[in-house]
């Protein structure tokens, strides 16, 4: 499967941004997804990960109650809602498939391009 990573951009803090991850090659329901960052001279990490249903979804305890993940199989694309952003969310974002929704990124078989995200204080 290929993915490919869109939405980021320049935001101020407070601001929203939607992050999208679009699938070809096989359905994106055979995958758990998971969203991941990178800032410079950093780790990636983890952000948050949906199951292929859809219903149960994990989230960095950074991000919680600020960021919501989503996916629409029928449109072969997963989201990543981020609201309340703040300097520290900057980072280049990655969307990546996997066997199973997990925090931990050598679960993940595909991860797509990457799309940066900065925000302004």
């Amino acid at each position: 499967v290929q993915l490919q990573a869109s939405g980021g951009g320049f935001v101020q803090a407070g601001g929203s941004l939607r992050l999208s991850c679009a699938a070809s090659g096989r359905a994106l329901s055979s995958y758990a997804m998971g969203w991941f960052r990178q800032a410079p001279g950093k780790e990636r990490e983890f952000v948050a990960a949906i199951s292929r249903s859809g219903v149960i979804t994990y989230y960095a305890d950074s991000v919680k109650g600020r960021f919501t993940i989503s996916r629409d199989n029928a449109k072969n694309t997963v989201y990543l809602q981020m609201n309340s952003l703040r300097p520290e969310d900057t980072a280049v974002y990655y969307c990546a498939a996997g066997r199973s929704a997990s925090s931990v990124k050598d679960e993940y078989d595909y991860w797509g391009q990457g799309t940066k995200v900065t925000v302004s204080s």
